[in-house]
């Protein structure tokens, strides 16, 4: 089978699943071509079952937004037709969803049937989809494609509620590579022993509340010796920077960037803190539970079907930093409970590995080509 995968090359969520899911689908032998605008960040090796194409957009003085779904679309008719793909996997309906239609009907004018399988991963439809500028083109491509799923029980709540949705949704979860994730009880030379490690990972826009993580690190850093560790870059960052220095604990946080080492980082942090506005999964806590660490975040979105309540972690309301603060303490107090929850996170973390998702999507993909 030769899949077609549609996805933004970037650090966030989409992007990274999409990646995943296609390496983890080229190794049982599928053939697999990434079409994007840019090389996925996680795809590191291309091999005989792995490809990428770039869409180029031209640039042109007529146009002051560069249309790239017309260049994506023609890329898409461009793509099937050479290599002959079977299936189209578009993650994240803005663009893509309406791009892989519009391919799907100029390959019909020639003959060539396509099948598209839709992935939502969340603010494609909480933020962005429901805005009305893109509402009725959202609602068209969801309805238009031959499969459609949902990372989460919560997103598929919200695609109904927000739209008017006659196909059916799946939920299939997101999924963590557990082999790229080992427990290491030993610390990096650059922490001192006896220091705490708090991680957080994200794109550092608004709807992670940035500064909800810096308060409730600053009400345990009180109480109990410690390091935050704040991974990844956005829009927030500066303002995080400048909060950090204005609560003298400059000495106290590092503030990684983007990396590609995100899962060695965790191997060594005791908690993790995700305390999002919106989630409509939270891949980042899924990925801290895989590295034995447990999550304190808030109940918002998909984040409850993932952070098990006084298992994997501890659940707050969104905003309620003081109940945050004290259950944080309260799990780095205990050495005994912090090590129960650290091994609760895996075994919650198992539940959700790429070896058990990944089939649920070979299924649709079989079902739909056999029709």
């Amino acid at each position: 089978m030769v899949i077609g995968i549609v996805c933004y090359p970037t650090f966030g969520g989409s992007g990274v699943l999409a990646t995943e899911l296609g390496i983890e689908l080229s190794k049982k032998g599928y053939e697999i071509h990434f079409i994007t605008y840019n090389q996925p960040v996680k795809l590191e090796l291309l091999d005989n079952n792995v490809h990428y194409h770039e869409v180029n957009v031209p640039d042109y003085p007529l146009f002051h937004y560069p249309p790239y779904e017309l260049a994506l679309s023609s890329k898409l008719v461009e793509m099937v037709k050479k290599y002959e793909i079977d299936i189209l996997h578009v993650h994240y309906a803005i663009p893509h969803a309406y791009a892989a239609y519009m391919a799907k009907k100029m390959l019909k004018d020639q003959n060539i049937e396509i099948p598209i399988v839709t992935t939502l991963h969340g603010t494609d439809i909480t933020l962005v989809g429901s805005h009305p500028s893109y509402k009725t083109a959202v609602e068209f491509s969801i309805n238009n494609s031959d499969f459609v799923t949902a990372v989460s029980k919560s997103l598929k709540e919200d695609t109904l509620k927000l739209f008017n949705i006659s196909n059916d949704i799946k939920v299939i979860p997101n999924f963590v590579n557990l082999d790229k994730y080992t427990f290491k009880n030993s610390k990096k030379k650059l922490i001192s022993s006896t220091d705490k490690i708090i991680t957080h990972v994200s794109n550092f826009r608004k709807v992670k509340r940035i500064n909800d993580v810096i308060d409730i690190f600053y009400g345990i850093n009180k109480k109990i010796k410690s390091k935050l560790f704040m991974i990844g870059d956005g829009p927030e960052k500066k303002k995080a920077e400048k909060k950090v220095k204005s609560l003298g604990i400059k000495d106290k946080v590092v503030f990684f960037g983007k990396s590609n080492e995100t899962n060695k980082i965790l191997s060594f942090s005791d908690l993790f803190l995700l305390p999002s506005e919106i989630e409509s999964f939270g891949l980042s806590a899924l990925e801290a539970m895989a590295a034995g660490v447990p999550v304190i975040s808030s109940d918002t979105g998909g984040i409850p079907e993932v952070n098990k309540h006084n298992f994997s972690g501890l659940l707050s309301k969104v905003g309620d930093t003081e109940k945050m603060i004290n259950d944080a303490i309260d799990l780095l107090s205990d050495e005994q409970i912090l090590n129960d929850f650290k091994k609760n996170s895996r075994k919650r973390a198992e539940e959700f590995d790429i070896h058990n998702i990944v089939p649920n999507y070979e299924n649709i993909y079989k079902n739909l080509i056999n029709q």
